[in-house]
């Protein structure tokens, strides 16, 4: 086999197209339900300190939960829209182009697969036979990094916000809910610290990076955020 056979036998095997769009939800997922945790556990920390009333907390906890979990779905709808709408004028402008200039389009991905380190003799074969194949999935992937059959989805970023934030927020406010008055406080911090490294060490596994520092940040942040909620609870509920 040649070596432009074997490149292109590489290039064309079975991949998981939809590998970008599972990261996309997943990055959703993980950034909603740590959302969820932190700013719930802040509302209903903040509240139980000022008052032991529990469908006081129970109303500020779940207009927090409802509040958080739309902006986070309307967020991440609007913000992978837009990386969506480029992501289809680039490859707009890529088929015009591919149409209007073929033959500097086929200089352009020469050049670029001689710049990845093959030669210019098998770069040029190596672009001339996967235009014949596919020239715009070709430029796509070498020049913008898209692969033209799995764009983003902005729906499953929003849904999967929206479910994540909700199912995050539920364990501040039930941990400060289901318990006596007296160990509201540090049940929910507990709680909250519990999944705060569950959720620190998912979104670390996702991006193959060193747990620790992700779960400190996760932690300290949650802790600071309730910290802060909880001397301003207990400030107004003195003087109200």
């Amino acid at each position: 086999m040649s070596d432009a056979a074997r490149i292109l036998a590489e290039h064309d095997e079975p991949h998981d197209a939809t590998i970008g769009e599972r990261l996309n939800w997943l990055r959703a997922g993980v950034l909603g339900a740590n959302d969820g945790i932190v700013s719930t556990a802040g509302i209903v920390i903040g509240v139980a300190a000022a008052t032991t009333e529990r469908s006081t907390i129970l109303t500020a906890g779940l207009a927090g939960l409802a509040a958080g979990a739309m902006s986070m779905a309307v967020g991440e709808y609007v913000s992978v829209s837009t990386q969506r709408d480029t992501e289809k004028a680039l490859l707009a402008k890529e088929r015009r182009e591919l149409r209007e200039e073929p033959e500097a389009e086929l200089e352009e991905l020469t050049a670029l697969y001689a710049d990845k380190g093959l030669t210019p003799e098998l770069a040029h074969e190596v672009a001339v036979q996967l235009t014949e194949h596919d020239a715009l999935a070709a430029h796509a992937e070498t020049e913008l990094g898209i692969d033209p059959e799995a764009l983003t989805n902005p729906w499953h970023a929003a849904w999967a916000s929206f479910i994540s934030f909700t199912l995050g927020a539920l364990v501040p406010l039930l941990a400060v809910l289901l318990v006596p008055v007296s160990a509201r406080v540090p049940v929910t911090v507990v709680a909250v610290v519990v999944a705060l490294l569950g959720s620190g060490w998912l979104s670390a596994r996702l991006g193959s990076a060193p747990a620790w520092p992700a779960v400190r940040r996760n932690v300290v942040g949650g802790l600071i955020a309730m910290a802060v909620t909880y001397a301003i609870g207990s400030l107004v509920g003195t003087q109200v």
